[in-house]
């Protein structure tokens, strides 16, 4: 069975994404998140201390951040608040105010998404759809999501974007597919995937295209003749 992350893997929603967050952002003094936001001696990388210590300065994204396009949300929340589990609840409540401004248009993240979709259903494997966005817009851009009764697993691919996926991923004891859409180089995968005890979790395979993924279903899922 394959579960497919909707955002920055199926479908392309980084412009409004980035418009919600910067609008929602000012709104972090008044919601007691200034205080959660990590110490810059606890971020994982000089990289999101950097982020970190700019959101707290200007409340918005750097421009380099929006202009790259490779950072989702769930990871934004993820550099920002590292642990803290209720105050990445109060920002994604906060984001979805903001969201609905701006959502609204939706386009595959590539071409051949379709495509790979309709080869999996040939196939025969089960596919689902998981998405952290509230389901109002979910809904608005996928007509039906399908319910699914399947038992998490090695056997359950989650295919994702974010480093949030990969965590949701193993810890659930799924395997762990990473959708490089970003490009990350693989110096970059090492550092925001040490492996390290405070950072253990890993993907188990990286894929940077949906050509790369459906070769590795049918080696996997197929196999030799």
């Amino acid at each position: 069975m394959l579960i497919f992350d909707w955002h920055g893997t199926l479908v392309d929603t980084l412009d409004a994404m980035y418009h919600a967050v910067d609008d929602m952002l000012p709104d972090f003094q008044s919601l007691g998140l200034m205080e959660c936001m990590v110490a810059p001696e606890d971020s994982k990388t000089p990289e999101d201390a950097r982020l970190v210590a700019y959101v707290r300065e200007f409340a918005k994204l750097h421009p380099k951040v929006k202009a790259d396009r490779k950072i989702s949300r769930t990871d934004i929340f993820e550099v920002l608040f590292g642990d803290d589990q209720d105050a990445k609840q109060i920002a994604h409540k906060a984001f979805n105010h903001h969201y609905r401004t701006h959502y609204g248009t939706v386009k595959a993240f590539e071409p051949r998404v379709r495509e790979v979709l309709q080869g999996l259903h040939r196939l025969g494997i089960q596919v689902g759809v998981i998405t952290s966005r509230d389901r109002e817009f979910f809904e608005h851009e996928l007509a039906a999501v399908q319910k699914l009764d399947y038992p998490p697993g090695p056997s359950v691919w989650y295919v994702g974007d974010s480093t949030t996926d990969v965590i949701a991923a193993k810890r659930a004891g799924m395997t762990s597919v990473f959708f490089n859409g970003a490009q990350w180089d693989l110096p970059w995968l090492n550092r925001i995937f040490p492996g390290t005890h405070k950072h253990p979790d890993k993907p188990d395979v990286v894929v940077n295209d949906f050509s790369e993924f459906w070769a590795l279903v049918l080696a996997c899922e197929v196999g030799p003749p």
